[in-house]
């Protein structure tokens, strides 16, 4: 195997084309194919398929290129500090649910650390997403919850990603909606309460299993739901429709304005907000610091 190797496997699914992906290499399409299918008998796996949509990379093919962007990402930079002397920016990633408070966090990192010798990232997206992203290594931190109902699943998930998760906090659950709304007055609010109104939750794509769900109560029989992809789109929904969604409390108004609030749901059901990291990896520095900007934001949140 051969870093010439990687770099064409990476190529292959970036470009979801053989004739593509050749093209980009600068090599005949023969040698291209020759070359996956020597690494393929050398891993004793198939990387890629045939599809409607393309070549797309299998479930170990996946995997594969997951481990081949990280191999190729560090000899780039390995390459840019030692060959051709440039200066290279720390990088620190992390993915989240959809969590204001988990932004919020982000901003208050980046204020202090500044960006002259920093490159940031933040992918706030869907629930498997998350767990993918720390898998492959292109998120350090991913901000998600458990509770009693995903908790079994999503550890089984956790473990085969070689992962782990870790508390930061529990907390109740919360309706979150626009104050224009006729149930914003309410100090409590019940299912019976928000049976006509429409329940708003994060569309998880191919992966919407319940467990997936970003909003506890996923099971629930709500009459009216509709699902986006934003929270920007969720908030315009929640005036719009007199929409609301389920929560943790912890929100950000600084972020998504004072025209919206949270007010606890009449139900027992609670989540333990945490975070995964790749299992045998301590944090960075900027990772640790990451987790104290979530935990000192939440300490000034009462909820």
């Amino acid at each position: 195997m051969t870093l010439q190797q990687l770099k064409y496997a990476i190529t292959i699914a970036d470009s979801h084309s053989m004739n593509e992906a050749a093209k980009r290499l600068f090599i005949s399409q023969p040698s291209l194919s020759s070359s996956i299918r020597d690494l393929e008998e050398e891993l004793g796996i198939e990387l890629f398929i045939r599809s409607n949509r393309g070549i797309l990379p299998t479930p170990d093919g996946l995997e594969f290129i997951g481990y081949a962007r990280q191999v190729m990402g560090q000899y780039r930079l390995i390459e840019d500090r030692y060959v051709e002397k440039k200066e290279i920016k720390k990088k620190f990633s992390v993915s989240t649910q959809h969590y204001t408070f988990a932004v919020k966090a982000f901003v208050e990192l980046v204020k202090k650390i500044g960006m002259d010798e920093y490159e940031c990232a933040i992918h706030e997206t869907k629930t498997y997403d998350v767990i993918s992203d720390v898998k492959n290594f292109k998120s350090e931190i991913g901000i998600l919850y458990l509770n009693d109902f995903n908790r079994k699943m999503l550890q089984k998930i956790f473990k085969e990603s070689g992962v782990e998760f870790k508390e930061l906090f529990p907390c109740k659950t919360y309706v979150y909606l626009w104050k224009g709304n006729p149930l914003a007055g309410e100090k409590r609010i019940t299912f019976e309460d928000l049976e006509e109104y429409p329940c708003l939750s994060f569309d998880q794509g191919n992966h919407n299993a319940f467990y997936f769900a970003e909003e506890v109560l996923s099971t629930h029989e709500y009459k009216r739901i509709i699902k986006a992809n934003d929270r920007a789109t969720l908030l315009n929904l929640m005036v719009g429709l007199n929409a609301y969604t389920l929560c943790s409390g912890i929100i950000c108004e600084e972020l998504n304005g004072g025209d919206y609030c949270a007010i606890p749901l009449d139900s027992e059901e609670e989540m333990m907000i945490g975070y995964i990291s790749r299992k045998g990896v301590p944090l960075s520095k900027l990772g640790e610091l990451y987790l104290e900007e979530i935990e000192n934001y939440r300490k000034t949140i009462s909820l």
